[in-house]
């Protein structure tokens, strides 16, 4: 027995160095150099990357991963489209309005084939005293949003309400700042806020001679889009169809995300040290609010009930739906706007690599975070 034992052992470090088990990558292949197109800029929200960079996860996949950080003048979808990138972040109503837009012309489509998020985090808010509880409240206010894409779950909730965005009689639209100081000094009645930075933001706010806290959570209104019901899938990582039809690049998407989901599992039981990731990489925001950040992130992707990376389809077609009644697209989704077959594979083999490993995270909950003043 013993003998039988070592001989299969054997056989396995022999099958895991010549690159034949799932995941494995021989030894004497050079890295294959790819870069991942950022939404925003480095922070918490893409901690997972940084982890599956500074873990190792993506050298051990036989990948030289570049992060490219994102930014207010930056559309992830025209980079990876023009060839800057072969990895992209980005939300699925703006993902499904880019690829619309770039099948009408001559490049070629973007396809989600990963769903990191599994819930929206994104929400409207307002002062308690101002009066705004719900969408319909906004009708004759100030409201800020941010555009890029960013806008499109709260028009489609206005249009929802039978108010126009684009009708300042309406609703007057402001392009928000990626900051909430008009909100706060009142050039805003209501603001566009994500749960992990903006309404942090506000929580953290210092006032004269240095007085915290000047707002609690209970001084806000809080509209969240997932309950209003115009909420839509936001980050995933996509490729283009183009890149990934030819030879080896499928493969190397599948070793791509298998790294990743290692590093959002990492994030999930080692949310500090993510957060060091995250600061060394020269994030412009203190530690206390990348650290409320890593929190709430962690709340959008876990739980993951078929698996981290895995697609929702009833999400993926709710997204679709309201994108296409509310004016964000104006044909269906096709069919190729997403795929699930390389998460698939990337999630099993992860699963044969290592058995004991939790990937959807049911038991998994949230800590109690200390906001701190100015986000220090």
């Amino acid at each position: 027995m013993k003998t039988i034992r070592r001989f299969v052992m054997l056989a396995l470090v022999a099958l895991l160095i010549l690159g034949v088990l799932p995941g494995a990558v021989a030894q004497d292949d050079e890295p294959v150099e790819v870069r991942l197109q950022l939404k925003w800029v480095t922070q918490a929200q893409f901690a997972g990357y940084y982890a599956a960079l500074q873990q190792g996860y993506y050298e051990e996949e036989g990948l030289d991963v570049t992060i490219i950080p994102g930014g207010p003048d930056i559309s992830p979808q025209q980079v990876v489209a023009a060839g800057g990138a072969e990895f992209g972040i980005d939300w699925m109503g703006s993902h499904l309005a880019a690829r619309e837009q770039i099948l009408q012309g001559d490049g070629n489509g973007p396809v989600n084939i990963a769903q990191i998020f599994q819930r929206s985090g994104m929400r409207e808010i307002a002062f308690a005293d101002s009066g705004i509880e719900t969408i319909e409240d906004l009708e004759g206010k100030n409201v800020g949003v941010w555009f890029l894409g960013n806008e499109l779950p709260l028009f489609a909730a206005l249009v929802a309400n039978d108010l126009d965005p684009e009708d300042p009689n309406d609703v007057n639209i402001i392009a928000q700042a990626f900051d909430m100081v008009a909100f706060i000094e009142g050039e805003l009645d209501a603001a566009a806020a994500m749960t992990y930075n903006e309404l942090a933001q506000v929580l953290e706010f210092v006032g004269e001679d240095d007085e915290f806290p000047i707002y609690t959570i209970e001084d806000l209104n809080i509209i969240d889009l997932n309950e209003v019901g115009t909420a839509m899938l936001e980050d995933m990582i996509y490729a283009n169809e183009e890149w990934l039809a030819e030879e080896g690049n499928e493969d190397i998407a599948v070793r791509f995300l298998r790294a990743s989901f290692r590093g959002w599992i990492y994030c999930r039981d080692n949310p500090d040290d993510c957060v060091n990731y995250v600061l060394e990489e020269g994030s412009a925001l203190g530690a206390g609010h990348q650290t409320w950040m890593m929190n709430e992130i962690n709340k959008l992707v876990w739980p993951s009930p078929n698996g981290i990376g895995i697609h929702d389809p009833e999400l993926v077609e709710r997204t679709a739906e309201i994108a296409l009644t509310y004016g964000v697209i104006e044909e269906e989704m096709d069919e190729g706007a997403w795929r699930g077959d390389l998460a698939q594979q990337a999630l099993d083999s992860l699963v044969e690599l290592y058995p004991d490993l939790d990937v959807t995270g049911e038991d998994w909950e949230p800590a109690e975070v200390e906001i701190t003043p100015g986000g220090e």
